[in-house]
């Protein structure tokens, strides 16, 4: 049975840690990553429990073990990691640009176990996060490699809706948005 749980221990911050690991990207073969998913940025243990200690992430658990992650950042967070900048720094044009508030908070990666993958767990993480959240945001942004297929796909099939595509050294990447 899995159960959704917000983060509370250490040891649940490793093993989200060792889910990333498994799932970046730049360890993945190509023809994995095109058909399973990645996720592209590596986070170290001081940054998630900071991101943690402020808001804490939401995982899936099964027999006690964390199976799936979906990381809570800030706006608050938004100079801290370099790769995100530009990230931050569309979303608040964008959201300016058409009057809709900046009372967001970003999603800052999904990952689901590969043996847990088509079985639900990630609609459930996201409405469990959803529920922990509402009333404290109005959206939910994260932003989506669009070579990602599985992802956006699995984005786009609870809700989220395009906000606007941005390259960055020559990748292009879609911000996507979830009302909350």
């Amino acid at each position: 049975m899995i159960s959704y749980h917000r983060v509370k221990t250490d040891q649940e911050l490793r093993e989200i840690l060792e889910l990333q690991e498994l799932n970046l990207g730049k360890k993945t073969p190509f023809i994995e990553r095109s058909k399973e998913g990645f996720v592209t940025l590596q986070h170290d243990f001081e940054m998630l429990k900071k991101m943690n200690d402020q808001c804490a992430h939401c995982v899936a658990k099964k027999n006690g073990k964390v199976v799936a992650y979906v990381l809570a950042m800030l706006q608050d967070f938004k100079r801290d990691i370099p790769l995100l900048v530009p990230m931050f720094d569309e979303i608040d044009k964008e959201l300016e640009a058409h009057g809709k508030g900046n009372n967001y908070i970003v999603m800052g990666q999904t990952c689901i176990a590969k043996v847990m993958r088509g079985k639900g767990v990630f609609r459930g993480l996201y409405l469990f996060m959803c529920a922990q959240l509402k009333g404290s945001f109005d959206r939910l942004i994260t932003e989506v490699d669009v070579k990602n297929i599985r992802s956006s796909g699995a984005h786009r099939a609870i809700g989220f809706e395009l906000l606007k595509n941005h390259t960055l050294n020559r990748q292009v990447w879609e911000i996507i948005s979830l009302k909350i």
